[in-house]
């Protein structure tokens, strides 16, 4: 029972009640124990098959049942273990189950034995930083969150030390505070393969002269030793991603001139005078999702007179060493780096060529690829089936915002670099992308993006396509915000007023939003209502959920949100945890949907 003041003379109370089962699953429940009160292993078994898609035995229906019963029923009898049943409450209460009845499979399931430029990979962007690019901390502790979450390309930005004789990493012209590259190496280390046992990818930003490109090669090799991978000659086709398992590869162009890369800048014109809009058709962003610092700067903004276009934009100069020793500690640094990269100096025919004998890195800022797509986007996707393409938020992201990732995607970029301290709808889709594979941080391209047809003609990104498939989303009803909040935290005066949002982000043919109506004063309120999103490309479109908690005077406040891979979908009713604006999982909170391709 909660209460809620009106004014000084009187309180309103509300009862928080559990919702009883949607008429589907009540339905449902009746059907397959043929009315009866109570639910058999076999005939569980059947409704698994039947609407969940699910293949398996009665004894394996047996055990999820024991599990389940055990788990709700913690003083589960034993001698009801060798006959479980459920009862139409147990049989909710087993759909509504995250763990028991996830959306989306949590296990590695793809083949992992192509190249890894077969697969988009789960890249970070200025890893160190802990808040804006601007006069934030670098530390490791971020690198240490990523790599938990399961990213698998860490990015490092390394600068001499004022005495010139270390490494720190820092956001180089900034007011960051540097940490030490060792420090960074070590935890990288540490921490590199608790969330998935595929390879971990450094990049590195490298602005240092020759004897700290040596010492920078003896920390690496010291640090990792057997962990690190780095091939006898240079690469004509990458390994797989299996058959680097556990291990750490280096990403950088190789050593040159330190003061000629200084001095040398990249035209900025692709990325000073385009400003592309970073809404879509959500909106602007619910209540307190990206960060906000004090000393942020607004898009376009300039520092110190001119516009602040970070050091990214000249680390990716031609890979050519002039001369194997043109560096003292040159060829043991060079020799290091698996994945080389590099912008050979010349137009977009140049810069996409395919080599027959040879693999590279590319590195393209967000504009950069918005404007090369515009003419060149089928070239993109050739350039991609076998080498790197890696894009990068443009410099004026001060406040460590991102960008849409399903352009890069649609091109077979692998590297989407994100700023993963830079909360925001865009972080949602990149979170909902790599729970995709069991969230190893590794997803094998489509095949679309990969097949030549014969007449040589590859995927075209701006081309339109016919529907596909159809996926029907029924959204049943939520619950557990009155565990996971307090009671005030919506609204002062009564009980939430919840709705949900529901749409597709993919290619633009397939980008839709639609939204459930308002459930009034209700912490577990039941919607069911359903969508249909007909889908052209199935193979590249996430499922966006959020739940906002509708507010006549102000702002709506933000309740939740899930973004999922449509691929990876599983069929039937389906429980769909929530999580919260920085992408960690709400404890108790999920919405009860089914989904169903038609």
């Amino acid at each position: 029972m909660g209460s809620y003041r009106m004014c000084l003379c009187f309180t309103r109370k509300f009862k928080v009640t559990e919702a009883e089962p949607p008429s589907f699953v009540k339905d449902s429940f009746s059907l397959y124990s043929q009315g009866g009160s109570s639910m058999s292993p076999s005939q569980l078994r059947l409704f698994l098959q039947e609407v969940q898609g699910w293949q398996g035995s009665d004894s394996d229906a047996h055990s999820i049942l024991d599990q389940f019963l055990r788990h709700r029923h913690h003083h589960f009898p034993r001698f009801s273990r060798a006959n479980p049943t459920l009862t139409l409450d147990d049989f909710h209460h087993l759909l509504f189950s995250p763990d028991f009845n996830p959306p989306i499979e949590s296990k590695v399931h793809q083949d992992m034995n192509s190249p890894l430029s077969h697969y988009f990979i789960f890249t970070g962007h200025n890893s160190y930083l802990t808040g804006n690019q601007l006069s934030s901390d670098c530390s490791d502790v971020p690198i240490i969150k990523a790599l938990q979450r399961g990213v698998r390309v860490i990015e490092l930005d390394i600068w001499p030390n004022p005495s010139k004789d270390d490494i720190h990493v820092l956001h180089g012209r900034t007011l960051t505070t540097p940490v030490e590259l060792v420090k960074c190496l070590r935890s990288i280390k540490e921490h590199a393969f608790h969330a998935s046992p595929y390879p971990v990818v450094i990049t590195l930003e490298d602005h240092l002269t020759a004897d700290l490109q040596e010492k920078v090669a003896q920390m690496l090799t010291q640090t990792f030793g057997d962990m690190l991978y780095y091939p006898e000659a240079e690469l004509k086709e990458f390994p797989s991603p299996e058959e680097l398992k556990y291990r750490v590869l280096i990403s950088t162009k190789p050593p040159k001139e330190y003061l000629e890369a200084k001095n040398e800048k990249q035209d900025s014109s692709l990325s000073q005078k385009d400003k592309d809009s970073d809404e879509d058709v959500w909106g602007k962003e619910p209540t307190s999702t990206i960060i906000a610092d004090s000393t942020d700067q607004k898009e376009g903004e300039k520092v110190d007179g001119e516009t602040n276009e970070t050091n990214d934009n000249d680390a990716e100069e031609s890979d050519e060493c002039e001369t194997e020793l043109c560096l003292p500690g040159g060829p043991i640094y060079k020799r290091l780096i698996t994945i080389h990269a590099g912008k050979p100096k010349g137009g977009l025919e140049v810069v996409l060529k395919v080599e027959v004998d040879k693999v590279r890195r590319l590195s393209l800022s967000e504009q950069e690829l918005k404007k090369a797509a515009e003419s060149h986007s089928t070239e993109i996707v050739r350039f991609t089936q076998k080498n790197f393409l890696r894009i990068y938020p443009k410099g004026t992201r001060f406040n460590s915002s991102n960008y849409k990732p399903l352009v890069g995607w649609l091109h077979g970029a692998q590297m989407v670099a994100f700023n993963m301290q830079g909360y925001g709808r865009y972080l949602w889709l990149m979170h909902g992308m790599f729970r995709a594979n069991g969230g190893c941080g590794y997803i094998k391209k489509p095949d679309l993006l990969m097949n030549v047809g014969p007449d040589g003609n590859v995927f075209d990104p701006k081309a339109k396509y016919p529907v596909k498939k159809t996926l029907k989303v029924t959204v049943f009803m939520g619950d557990g915000w009155h565990l996971d909040f307090k009671q005030t935290h919506f609204d002062l005066y009564s009980p939430p007023d919840f709705y949900t949002r529901v749409g597709i982000a993919g290619v633009p043919a397939d980008t839709l939003m639609k939204e459930t109506k308002k459930i009034e004063d209700n912490w577990t309120p039941v919607w069911n209502e359903e969508f249909t999103f007909p889908l052209t490309v199935p193979e590249l479109a996430l499922l966006r959920v959020e739940v906002h908690e509708y507010d006549m005077t102000e702002k709506d406040d933000f309740a939740g949100q899930n973004c999922l891979p449509v691929w990876e979908l599983k069929q039937g009713i389906r429980a769909v945890p929530l999580f919260d604006r920085k992408g960690d999982k709400l404890s108790s909170v999920r919405l009860l949907m089914r989904f169903e391709f038609i």
